[in-house]
């Protein structure tokens, strides 16, 4: 998010460092999604991955923290149990993404593309994603709500939404 520190809002300069994070959207899905094992829990669900066992192979992750990560993700509200079974097996339950986790998919794109850049060398993403009825590579993009031109993100600016709030005086110091 690029911002300067002072923004005019209604002919005033408002000080980012006086505004209050008590609802701050990015904290609130950080507390949701705030670790490694969380992430790459979500995006196997995304490549298909619904059984525990395949989630404990896919991440490497200790048994137990996946088994903990699932239930917080279920009780999030990211990821819903559902049943199924195996011919000649009995029932169980896989995990299947929600509405609610469906959405994180730009934040994984987002990730993504940044890794490719920052982490893998230069042209050697390990994958790409490609629209399925043209065959191009597609990439994450901003666009203007009124009219879907492209913007880059050097082009824009935060200011107070309608859920704005000022840091209490107390909690400045």
């Amino acid at each position: 998010m690029v911002a300067d520190m002072n923004e005019t809002v209604a002919g005033r300069n408002l000080d980012w460092r006086t505004v209050s994070t008590a609802n701050c959207s990015v904290a609130g899905a950080m507390q949701i999604l705030g670790d490694k094992w969380t992430l790459l829990i979500i995006r196997d669900a995304f490549n298909g991955i619904k059984r525990f066992d395949d989630f404990c192979a896919q991440t490497r992750a200790p048994r137990a923290l996946v088994i903990n990560r699932l239930k917080y993700l279920v009780d999030e509200g990211v990821l819903c149990q559902e049943p199924y079974q195996e011919p000649g097996s009995r029932s169980r339950l896989h995990y299947v993404l929600t509405r609610k986790g469906r959405d994180l998919q730009y934040v994984l794109i987002a990730l993504r593309e940044w890794g490719d850049v920052h982490i893998n060398e230069s042209g050697k993403q390990p994958v790409e994603l490609i629209e399925k009825n043209s065959g191009v590579a597609v990439r994450l993009a901003l666009v203007r709500t009124d009219d879907d031109t492209l913007i880059e993100p050097t082009n824009i600016r935060m200011q107070p939404g309608p859920g704005f709030r000022r840091r209490s005086s107390s909690a400045r110091r």
